[in-house]
Order: structure tokens, then C-alpha cells, then sequence
């Protein structure tokens, strides 16, 4: 369960992305125009907002760009911070990308090992929680077989790289690869995250399989 609020954010949040998006190597310079659906992940601890973006830009493409939202900097992520936020609700928050977040790798791992969905969205308005239908939808393709790890069960060490239009995540003997330009075909094989949102998909979003070595 993802626990919402109705509140303003100062800078929004897709102003963050359209400032930072850019200059990633695997957004080829493009600038987002406009947001087509999100999904999240639940948090079991209650601590991280997690967050993932559909962006069309200008010529079509779409972006795949998962965040984390933290009320604290994530110590040794500061060159991967996408920017602090003023929630009207919650107070400062700081935006990570989300493929340098142990959090995100345990959600996005057990997501896909485990044949798991997006977290259902409660909305706080005025102390009731109302459940708010979520612009996108994920699912993975576990469960895993035997050549595939199990899904994580504590907060692994984490650490990124991108590569060409991918950014792999390895967390222990897990090599996550998150699709960051979608229907590229440029999805390794593995156990996947498959998405949809309205007017797109389906289309893998990420892969899960074992790290080189493991």
C-alpha cells in the first residue's frame, strides 16, 4: 500500500525531471513534454516514496524514470540526486534516481521474482484513506525458476551503471536492468516487469536475472 496525500509540491515533480532527464546519457539529450502514467512500489519499512514515470517526449519516445522520494539525503547518492522538493504535507523531500536506491532494488526485485504488481494508492483526504486507481500498471513474470534468485528479503548493497539506453543495477546476485527507453528492444532475457498504461504497452519495463558470476 502506497499512502498518499493530497498536497503541492514546489518544484513539481515533473519540472525536476525536466530539468535533470536531459542530461542523462540514456535520454539522448530528449526533454520530457509530458507525463503519460506512474506506478509505485510499497516501502515495508514506511520510510521511501517510490515512484515510477512514464515520459513521452517530443518524437514519440517514452521514458521510463523510477524515483525515490526520501525525507533525508541517501548517504553516498548525493551525484544521483534528482533535486529536493517542498511537500506541502511531508515537508522537504529528496528526489533520487531510484537504480542507486537499496529500497527500490528489494521493491523492483520482489516485483518481478515474486510475480508482484504496483502498490495499491490510498489517498489521506482529511484523515480517510480513498483508493485512487494508479495511471499505470506493472506486473512480473515470476515465479523465478531454479537458475533464478530468490526475491531479496533485506536491503542489499546497490550500485548503477548505465548502459546505452538501460541502466543495470547489481544488488548482491541480482542484476536488475531497468529499460529506461521503452520498446527499444534492448530488454536482455530474464524475468521481466511488464507495464501498460492508457494508449500504451504492453512492454517490458525491467529485467531480472542472475549477475555475471553469481
Amino acid at each position: 500500500m502506497a499512502l498518499l496525500h493530497r498536497a503541492t509540491l514546489t518544484p513539481s515533480k515533473l519540472d525536476l525531471l525536466s530539468a535533470w532527464v536531459p542530461g542523462r546519457p540514456w535520454s539522448g539529450g530528449r526533454v520530457p513534454v509530458g507525463q503519460l502514467g506512474s506506478y509505485r512500489f510499497d516501502d515495508v519499512a514506511g520510510l521511501v516514496g517510490m515512484e515510477s514515470f512514464l515520459l513521452e517526449t517530443a518524437d514519440g519516445a517514452v521514458l521510463h524514470v523510477p524515483l525515490t522520494y526520501r525525507a533525508a539525503p541517501l548517504a553516498g547518492a548525493a551525484a544521483h540526486l534528482v533535486g529536493t522538493t517542498e511537500h506541502s504535507v511531508l515537508g522537504t523531500r529528496y528526489v533520487y534516481d531510484a537504480c542507486v536506491d537499496p529500497v527500490y532494488a528489494r521493491a523492483l526485485g520482489t516485483a518481478v521474482l515474486a510475480g508482484g504488481t504496483q502498490a495499491e494508492e490510498l489517498v489521506d483526504v482529511d484523515g480517510v484513506l480513498e483508493r485512487r486507481e494508479p495511471s499505470a500498471t506493472v506486473v512480473g513474470s515470476g515465479p523465478g525458476g531454479a537458475d533464478v534468485p530468490a526475491p531479496p528479503q533485506e536491503l542489499p548493497d546497490v550500485s548503477s551503471r548505465d548502459e546505452d539506453t538501460t541502466t543495470v543495477v547489481e544488488a548482491r546476485d541480482l542484476e536488475l536492468v531497468v529499460i529506461r527507453v521503452v520498446g527499444d528492444d534492448t530488454a536482455p532475457a530474464g524475468a521481466t516487469l511488464t507495464g501498460r498504461w492508457p494508449g500504451g504497452g504492453p512492454a517490458v519495463l525491467a529485467v531480472v536475472r542472475r549477475a555475471s558470476g553469481s
